[in-house]
């Protein structure tokens, strides 16, 4: 990508969306237009010297003025959280599909070259995951269809419409299946916040109030794998200098219980803590792990960073944000 061309970042006031700004910027891009619906004093990054926009991305108008000019598009944009944020609110995870529908409009419009779609492992069926070892999931295995409710089938369709803009009008498209991304500079509290930062949040409240318990949702040996941001920021921009329209798995093969993430979230806390036990909180699939086969033979790398070397850099963040409220 040449890097005077313009980029638009759609979801750029969010988690992966403002670390992907910060890349960007690293890397030498020099226009940059970052849209978000939130006002940007809510973003939890921004930047002095791009182009931030605060726009509706549901509305197709917004989508046209935000893709105007630019010669690559990056939707991250989706109203989304955690998993008691995904089973409890399934028709708005439905409405982000016009943000993609819109985006994908304005991309014809605008005569765009490439286009980067963020999906999710939500869309594997689910079928596929409900032992504990935690299915390591190729591609394929979105098919035959049952994807998680909602935002599965959200993120499925998406993928299908990318598909049919490069097949029908030679939009260069990639789309990634991204598998539990955290990180520092995230949602942490508030019903948004996914496993590994809540966890790191519970923990901290538990050494910093004295009472020595933790609530986990489940019985905690549901299997995942969570990708450090700094390992999905670099997948994305790898990916970007490829020509794959296929859906692509973006995570860590590094499997491990919830339990285990407490386990490890303790030994950084230098705590141990009592266990209270969820079993009818929301905690989706069993078992799902990323098969890496088809990024590694893409690109000669996969996600590398270790749990426990992310967790201790989001658990730190965390806890500076949480003793600042003190």
């Amino acid at each position: 990508m040449n890097k005077n061309d313009t980029l638009l970042v759609a979801g750029a006031g969010g988690f992966i969306g403002g670390h992907l700004v910060k890349s960007l910027l690293d890397q030498g891009f020099a226009s940059i237009r970052a849209a978000d619906i939130k006002p940007v004093a809510k973003w939890y990054q921004s930047f002095n010297g791009i182009d931030n926009r605060v726009l509706d991305l549901q509305q197709r108008s917004s989508c046209i003025a935000a893709a105007k000019g630019c010669r690559t598009i990056y939707n991250l944009a989706c109203d989304m959280g955690g998993m008691g944020f995904i089973e409890s609110n399934k028709a708005l995870c439905m409405l982000n599909s016009l943000i993609n529908t819109h985006l994908l409009i304005a991309v014809r419009e605008n005569q765009v070259q490439r286009y980067f779609f963020a999906s999710s492992a939500c869309v594997y069926n689910v079928e596929k995951q409900q032992g504990r070892q935690g299915a390591a999931l190729k591609e394929a295995d979105a098919y035959r269809s049952l994807p998680e409710d909602g935002h599965g089938w959200e993120k499925l369709f998406g993928e299908r419409m990318c598909r049919h803009f490069h097949e029908d009008f030679g939009l260069g498209v990639v789309v990634a299946r991204l598998h539990n991304a955290y990180g520092p500079m995230g949602t942490y509290d508030g019903g948004r916040e996914k496993a590994p930062a809540a966890i790191c949040r519970k923990v901290i409240a538990a050494k910093l109030s004295g009472n020595h318990t933790i609530e986990i949702w489940g019985d905690g040996e549901q299997t995942r794998s969570f990708m450090y941001i700094d390992d999905c920021v670099k997948g994305i921009n790898l990916l970007m200098d490829k020509s794959c329209p296929d859906p692509v798995n973006l995570g860590s093969s590094e499997l491990v219980t919830i339990n285990q993430v407490v386990d490890t979230v303790e030994d950084i806390a230098q705590i141990k803590l009592k266990r209270s036990y969820q079993p009818d909180a929301p905690k989706g699939v069993n078992g799902r792990n990323s098969d890496n086969t088809k990024i590694e033979k893409l690109l000669g790398w996969q996600p590398n960073i270790r749990l426990r070397d992310g967790l201790e850099q989001t658990y730190r963040w965390i806890h500076t944000q949480m003793t600042r409220k003190h």
